[in-house]
């Protein structure tokens, strides 16, 4: 295996466009964080906004991510989430996803809880095994370089400060949240499903975070369901792609071998039918 790419060299790469795939991990697995590290993805997400993991259940699962060489990032709670932006960096992330951004302000408060000093306030504590590498030194000072700090663009408030949040100077990726921005916009209200995602008010919203990217030099990132839209996205600018979570690919697969097992039986006379499944 090559020597991985450091932060800088990864987000260099996104903003000279050379699109990063990834996923995001909601079941608190270690082993399913280190199977698919090695799976071919480019970065996995930890998502402790959503998924049941706690502290030492997220050192496993980042361990795992290292040793599969795939970049890691963790979602926390919110800009409010110090502990929690802090542990997943001291931890080893390579960065963290902040969810729930509306003004530039929070995007300071953010930029500042994974920033050391004096770019920032984060603590620094030795030894952790984000500094197991370079130690001490090594690591913290080409942290504030390295560490990705990725915004969730998931509100109508962050859409209509998007261009002040997009010049707060630390702001790596902002990361188109669809399903989120359309609840907020009152689009699930206005359309049935799923034509809120190619409705004329989030194709609006997307091209003025589009637009306030460009100006400040922002990697776009987005989360799909699936590879349908990825080549829509990438056309758009956006190479910091989400193509859902594991959860999702299990029940897609175990889906398919159903689907397919049931075919067969009928075809031989058995005629097994499927039980109901959260996909329908």
């Amino acid at each position: 295996m090559s020597e991985a790419l450091s932060g800088a060299e990864f987000k260099k790469q996104l903003r000279a466009g050379v699109p990063k795939l990834g996923l995001f991990v909601n079941s608190h697995s270690p082993t399913v964080a280190e199977q698919l590290a090695h799976s071919g993805y480019d970065w996995l997400l930890v998502d402790t906004q959503h998924g049941p993991m706690g502290y030492e259940t997220l050192s496993a699962m980042l361990a795992g991510i290292a040793a599969g060489g795939a970049k890691s990032l963790v979602r926390v709670a919110g800009y409010h989430d110090r502990p929690g932006i802090q542990q997943s960096l001291d931890m080893g992330a390579d960065g963290v996803l902040v969810p729930y951004i509306n003004t530039a302000d929070e995007a300071r408060q953010a930029v500042s809880c994974a920033r050391y000093p004096t770019a920032g306030t984060r603590s620094v504590y030795f030894p952790q095994r984000s500094m197991n590498r370079k130690g001490l030194l090594g690591y913290a000072g080409e942290a504030n370089d390295n560490v990705i700090l990725a915004l969730q663009v998931e509100t109508a408030d962050c859409i209509e400060n998007i261009d002040d949040i997009a010049a707060v100077p630390g702001v790596d990726i902002l990361f188109l949240g669809q399903n989120d921005l359309c609840m907020s916009m009152g689009l699930y209200e206005k359309y049935e499903f799923p034509h809120m995602y190619t409705s004329p008010e989030l194709n609006e919203a997307t091209n003025k975070l589009r637009a306030a990217a460009q100006r400040n030099n922002v990697i776009l990132g987005l989360f799909l369901f699936g590879t349908a839209r990825v080549g829509e996205f990438l056309e758009k600018s956006f190479p910091f792609i989400s193509l859902g979570n594991d959860l999702h690919h299990i029940l897609t697969q175990a889906t398919a071998y159903v689907k397919d097992v049931e075919l067969v039986s009928k075809e031989k006379g058995a005629n097994w039918t499927r039980r109901p499944t959260a996909l329908m």
